[in-house]
């Protein structure tokens, strides 16, 4: 037996992490923060207001580029999902994903705001590509996490890597605000009096340095894994004959699914309010630059709050599932995002909720900090911890309810499906909100399209069977 052999066989006997299991999670910190940084909070909500200029313009330029890599995904992951397994080693297709990724994520920094360095159209195509390849990341990750933390420690590894990628990823943004962004403008004593490494906050480095940050978390977060995680062993499978097997594979877990009716139809509905939840997370921060006219501080204070805020989520998962059961939580869940949603679109510097106009010049500001000095910008925060809590919530609940609905003699197929699904419309979301916002010429138009996602995965739900509190699969 070889040595990673008996890696995997003491860390599934024993439920106990041992480093290639630590490597595994520690691998999915230092990736988590490219979606936070660069697709989030701070260097897509630039490229739209600082770039193009004009948010409404950038909010359709960046939702196009987006639709086509989720085009992109859709037609190429669930192959390579399917196919995996007959491909064999996992650890050099890895290795080839994140060589790509690093360096297209590092070009980032010289997209300039005057058009000196790289264009819009090199910009979106650079960090579309690392997004198609993120996804591609993930798939391999996710396929030795087994071999690297066994049966019994899975849940374990995984859980420590998703708390890993929140917590990288809420460092990154306090150190970028610390070195970068809070510089100049606060007379605090552990503030540097300027910012690190001389970056000039006219030609806004500070922003664009997120994609060196983003570029060495996944860099040294990637040599863990590679050193110590085992990996799968060869198969000897041809890549051409592996992807051929692997189409037929995906035949049959879609002709496995086909067969039970609530499980088909909760994977349909889950294709949309997934979709939808995900549309709310990528195009928020570009939506908060635009509408509340939020800089680069603020949107730094907004991640940090929200990643923080965002982990009540999985205990509020836990609590609607056990107190109402999943199906009802999920029903929850998309509600109340729905209703935050609401809550988005009533906003703006001078109205809260539709109703309630505000006057920033007449209004005494609610403290002299920094950021968010006044209610709207308070309420607006507000909102999205409504929306961080229960679209986190989600995850978990979405999970325990397909538990319920199906037998757990075919679980593999099940959550086959399940996981190809997450991919198989994320183009579906960035293609609405780019008709939505040509087509009314406002950044809310096109986020308001996110809703009717949202709507029809609700409406889905009614037609699924089971899911209760304490009910499970009945053959």
């Amino acid at each position: 037996m070889t040595d990673a052999s008996l890696e995997v066989r003491e860390s599934a006997d024993e439920g106990r992490l041992n480093r290639g299991g630590l490597a595994w999670s520690i691998f999915e910190g230092g990736r988590d923060p490219f979606v936070i940084l660069i697709t989030i909070y701070i260097f897509m909500p630039y490229v739209a207001g600082t770039m193009v200029g004009d948010p409404v313009r950038g909010q359709a330029v960046i939702s196009h580029a987006q639709q086509l890599a989720g085009w992109t995904v859709m037609a190429t992951a669930p192959f390579i999902g399917a196919s995996i397994d007959k491909l064999g080693r996992r650890k050099g297709w890895l290795g080839l994903i994140v060589g790509l990724m690093i360096p297209l994520c590092a070009a980032l920094w010289w997209a300039k705001p005057d058009g000196s360095g790289l264009s819009v159209g090199t910009t979106m195509l650079f960090a579309m590509t690392v997004q198609v390849l993120f996804a591609y990341n993930e798939i391999f990750h996710n396929s030795l996490l087994v071999r690297a933390a066994g049966l019994r420690g899975a849940h374990t590894a995984s859980g420590l890597a998703l708390s890993l990628g929140n917590l990288f990823s809420v460092l990154a943004l306090v150190f970028t605000a610390w070195a970068f962004a809070l510089p100049g403008k606060v007379d605090w004593s552990w503030v540097p009096a300027a910012p690190l490494f001389g970056l000039d906050p006219a030609t806004h480095e500070p922003e664009r340095v997120v994609a060196f940050l983003a570029a060495g978390l996944l860099f040294f977060g990637s040599i863990p894994l590679f050193l110590w995680t085992p990996d799968a062993p060869r198969t000897g499978t041809p890549v051409v004959r592996a992807f051929a097997e692997g189409a037929a594979e995906l035949w049959r877990m879609l002709k496995t699914i086909s067969h039970f009716k609530d499980a088909a139809v909760y994977i349909g509905s889950r294709m949309f309010f997934v979709d939808g939840m995900n549309g709310v997370l990528v195009y928020a921060g570009v939506y908060a630059v635009g509408v509340m006219k939020w800089g680069a501080l603020e949107m730094l204070a907004y991640g940090i709050a929200l990643s923080m805020v965002a982990v009540l989520g999985g205990f509020v998962g836990r609590w609607l599932d056990a107190g109402v059961g999943p199906k009802m939580a999920l029903r929850i869940e998309i509600a109340m995002t729905m209703v935050a949603m609401t809550g988005f679109l009533g906003m703006r510097p001078d109205l809260i909720l539709f109703f309630w106009p505000y006057d920033a010049a007449t209004a005494a500001p609610i403290w002299n900090g920094p950021v968010f000095t006044h209610l709207p910008d308070v309420v607006f925060v507000l909102v999205g911890f409504i929306s961080a809590i229960f679209i986190t919530a989600q995850y978990a609940s979405s999970r325990t309810l397909l538990t319920r609905i199906t037998p757990s003699a075919q679980t593999g197929a099940f959550f086959g499906v399940y996981a190809l699904s997450g991919v198989a419309t994320a183009w579906l979301a960035p293609t609405l909100v780019n008709i939505g916002t040509r087509a009314t010429g406002t950044q809310q138009g096109g986020f308001a399209t996110l809703l009717l996602l949202l709507v029809v995965g609700l409406i889905g739900l009614a037609f699924v069977r089971g899911g209760g509190r304490g009910a499970a699969y009945a053959d």
